[in-house]
């Protein structure tokens, strides 16, 4: 069977990759278009998969001719509403976008939806599945190319599945600039377009559930966090190159959002300064991989005149902070779920942002609710050390509803969905029901 795997960034490689991977193993064949940056290329899952038997790399760039290209990207940024919000081009761009409408774009959009499905099932008759990860209305990938890709797919009697990439870091709904409404949000509603939406937990369903029918979502559990994942990812991830102070007894990393989500920045620079008076503690900040250069506190000149306190470069991945720190501060970001699963302490600043965060939700005791509270886990740690951290039976629920619903054994069942999906009849095949006198 034939896969055809879109991922745009770093989230879908996080997530997506160990599908990728399982389905493989399996016996499957894949093609894996990158839609991002060239960087990509050079990360090291997509460097692991380049290897995998069956499963073929390319940025999209090469899968189309120059001109193609061209016409796909331009079409891409006209409708990005990061571009859109540029101060001196995007109201070029928004007059573009209203001149070169959704008729005119149609032709270049259908035409690299068709290149790239003859590139990945060039037998018209073979079974396969094309997925993509949960695409919004408000995707820097926009909608409508993606819909004309799901609908081209369908006609060839292809599966459609949308694949997950988050584990929703967040128990509350209102977490962003400008949400003041307690409603369903829209921007999911575009997931209707599959054939089957997969998520790891409840969580992230209920997000999408006002939009879709019981049956086409999944609740799969985390193909980042299982078990199978996490032992395989300890073999590939780089090896931390961060260099300790002599007389460091203390190493933290501070994990922080996208600049859209609502966080008390002020606050979070009085935390840095407080802890960076504790003798024997290095801390490191982690701004998020999109958007960070965006955040108030990373261009700090205040800050990085702090002996013990950096700002980690774009380079060095999260899993190798993570395994360098002794303890993490969390400003409600999935990437510490793996933290949690190896018992490696991470405390829940839920006061520095607007949102409820997962872990405080299922662990109260990682919860941060006001500056005594660092100041007290943080001489603690120094103290007593990091033993008995997490109440067990709280882990353990935290595990069971967030990243192994349906059993520890994760991959399995979504190579299954992948495998039922390849299974869909061509339109007119599924209506011609009658059979010969």
């Amino acid at each position: 069977m034939k896969a055809l795997f879109f991922l745009r960034h770093y989230n879908d490689i996080d997530h997506i990759t160990p599908v990728i991977s399982k389905w493989s193993e399996s016996g499957h064949e894949s093609l894996v278009v990158l839609l991002g940056r060239p960087k990509f290329l050079k990360d090291y899952r997509i460097k692991f998969l380049s290897t995998l038997d069956r499963v073929r790399v390319a940025p999209i760039r090469r899968l189309l001719s120059p001109l193609k290209f061209m016409q796909w990207r331009l079409q891409t940024l006209l409708l990005n509403r990061s571009v859109k919000r540029l101060f001196l081009i995007g109201k070029l761009i928004e007059k573009l976008a209203r001149k070169y409408d959704a008729q005119k774009r149609t032709a270049v959009w259908q035409s690299t939806a068709g290149r790239l499905l003859e590139h990945s099932f060039s037998d018209g008759n073979e079974g396969g599945v094309v997925v993509f990860d949960w695409i919004t209305s408000d995707s820097p990938v926009p909608i409508e190319w993606v819909e004309i890709v799901v609908t081209m797919a369908k006609a060839r009697g292809l599966g459609a599945v949308s694949l997950p990439h988050g584990d929703s870091p967040h128990a509350s709904q209102l977490i962003r600039h400008h949400e003041w409404v307690l409603k369903p949000d829209a921007l999911y509603s575009a997931a209707r377009i599959f054939d089957k939406l997969v998520v790891p937990n409840e969580l992230c369903a209920t997000r999408f559930r006002p939009f879709l029918s019981n049956e086409a979502i999944a609740v799969l559990g985390s193909p980042r966090y299982c078990d199978e994942w996490l032992d395989k990812l300890a073999t590939l991830s780089p090896v931390p190159r961060l260099k300790t102070n002599q007389d460091t007894r203390l190493r933290i990393v501070m994990f922080l959002r996208k600049s859209e989500f609502t966080t008390f920045w002020e606050e979070v620079g009085e935390i840095i300064g407080m802890i960076a008076t504790f003798p024997g503690v290095e801390l490191v900040i982690k701004p998020h991989t999109r958007g960070g250069w965006r955040q108030p506190l990373t261009g700090s000149a205040s800050l990085r005149q702090l002996a013990n306190v950096r700002v980690a470069e774009d380079s060095e991945h999260s899993i190798s902070l993570m395994n360098w720190a002794d303890i993490i501060i969390d400003l409600a970001t999935s990437v510490v779920f793996e933290a949690v699963k190896a018992k490696k302490p991470v405390m829940a600043a839920d006061y520095l942002h607007a949102g409820r965060s997962a872990l405080a939700h299922f662990m109260p005791e990682t919860e941060l609710k006001c500056r005594d509270d660092v100041y007290t886990m943080i001489d603690r740690f120094l103290t007593a050390g990091y033993d008995s951290y997490y109440v067990e039976a709280h882990r353990q629920r935290f595990i069971e509803e967030m990243l192994h619903v349906g059993g520890a054994d994760v991959l399995p069942r979504y190579v299954a969905l992948l495998e039922e999906q390849t299974m869909r009849k061509k339109p007119d095949q599924a209506n011609n029901t009658n059979t010969p006198e």
